[in-house]
C-alpha cells in the first residue's frame, strides 16, 4: 500500500473492503492496539491504551479506548494478538477504521 509501511498479506480476497485487494482508501490515523473479540462477523474490538495529561494535577492518567474495525479476509486474527489498524471512510455506524496488519502475540 502506497504510504503506510505494512506487509501485504499472502492470501487474496474477494472483499471489497479490503485495502490491498478491494477498493477501499486509507488515509488518517494509523493506530496499534491489542485484539479483544473477533466475534462479530468481519469485525474485530481492539483496545487501545494511553496517557492523557491532567493539567490541574499536573500529572497523568491512564485510559483506555475501544474501536470496532474492519477485518477483510485474507488477513487472520486472534484474540490477544497486537494489530496495526489504518482509518477509512466510515463503513457503519461504528467502523471507522480497518485491519492492515498483525503484528503478532502480545
Amino acid at each position: 500500500m502506497v504510504g503506510l509501511n505494512v506487509t501485504k498479506p499472502e492470501t487474496t480476497c474477494t472483499d471489497p473492503n479490503c485495502p490491498f485487494h478491494g477498493t477501499l482508501p486509507v488515509r488518517g490515523q494509523v493506530l496499534e492496539g491489542i485484539v479483544t473479540s473477533d466475534r462479530a462477523e468481519r469485525t474485530i474490538t481492539v483496545e487501545r491504551s494511553f496517557y492523557k495529561f491532567i493539567r490541574k494535577y499536573e500529572r497523568y492518567e491512564k485510559r483506555k479506548s475501544k474501536i470496532n474495525v474492519h477485518k477483510p479476509e485474507c488477513i487472520e486474527v486472534n484474540i490477544g494478538d497486537s494489530v496495526k489498524i489504518a482509518e477509512c471512510r466510515p463503513l457503519s455506524k461504528t467502523k471507522h477504521f480497518v485491519l492492515v496488519e498483525v503484528k503478532g502475540d502480545s
